[in-house]
């Protein structure tokens, strides 16, 4: 049977209508675990939340198992992973064909800081306080070859910078619609609005510094690739050009790349049919 666990958690991140939508996803036919836990930051100076998917058949003493680690999109909830996606039913059914190892799945929660050092410390809380909670709570890898990392929109923004950036820490990542742009973000990106990016509006300065071209370079001079499978919703127009032109620059450099254009816009649907393949594609990497 299907095991939900909850331990303390920020009462305003699940809302009475977010719990009920989780509990109308769980069926009895599954064995894995979904738990919600609280920890605090040092660098966020606060608790920080976080839901965590564990396999059926579980146990800390047999072993370590990979970890994926999946950001969520702008304003939304780490449960939405679950709740939208449906991603617990997913990895059940993946896992239970070999298709994917038996994987822990860490959810943070990240409101709208687009997973930077901006607002709050939000990308040193990842790498300087999560990674370590996670590390010492739970059986999972702690190297490369048996981590990798995903977002969706936002997420996808968190995930490929922080891919980029420490190419040395995950072996696989997958992005569903990311919210990239090798210029500047669109007129109708949150990026714009939610005050990231900018003291009072938007800076362009900032968003040039913080932008995966900036750290393009200094990823190719380095010697290992990480496999990205990029992805997007064909109504997604400037996501899809987008996500098409990163698989493109990826492919001509020589990194190993796959691209996923399915019917649809910016929405859990198109996430939901992509989670598989994705998750089949991330998790190869697994040693």
């Amino acid at each position: 049977m299907r095991r939900f666990l909850r331990t303390a958690f920020a009462p305003l991140l699940l809302t009475c209508a977010t719990l009920a939508a989780f509990a109308a996803t769980a069926k009895p036919a599954a064995a894995s675990t979904i738990a919600v836990r609280t920890f605090h930051s040092a660098a966020l100076n606060r608790d920080w939340p976080y839901v965590v998917y564990l396999p059926a058949g579980y146990r800390a003493d047999q072993g370590r198992y990979p970890v994926l680690y999946l950001l969520h999109g702008n304003n939304g909830e780490a449960m939405d992973w679950i709740t939208q996606g449906q991603l617990q039913t997913a990895a059940d059914a993946l896992i239970a064909r070999h298709e994917i190892p038996p994987v822990v799945i860490v959810m943070p929660q990240g409101g709208t800081e687009w997973y930077v050092d901006r607002r709050e410390k939000m990308e040193t809380a990842f790498f300087d306080d999560l990674m370590p909670e996670i590390e010492s709570h739970f059986a999972v890898a702690n190297d490369r070859d048996g981590r990798a990392i995903g977002g969706v929109s936002m997420g996808g923004f968190g995930a490929l910078r922080y891919t980029l950036e420490h190419p040395d820490m995950f072996c696989g990542a997958l992005l569903l619609s990311p919210a990239i742009y090798s210029g500047e973000p669109p007129p109708a990106s949150s990026a714009r609005r939610v005050g990231v990016f900018g003291e009072r509006q938007f800076d362009s300065r900032v968003w040039r510094a913080l932008n995966y071209p900036a750290l393009w370079n200094a990823y190719f001079a380095q010697p290992r690739r990480v496999p990205f499978f990029v992805s997007s919703g064909d109504d997604d127009l400037v996501i899809q050009a987008e996500s098409s032109l990163l698989y493109t620059r990826l492919r001509e450099a020589g990194n190993p790349a796959a691209l996923r254009i399915v019917d649809g816009g910016h929405v859990w649907p198109v996430w939901r049919e992509l989670l598989p393949a994705a998750l089949r594609y991330t998790l190869a990497c697994i040693r």
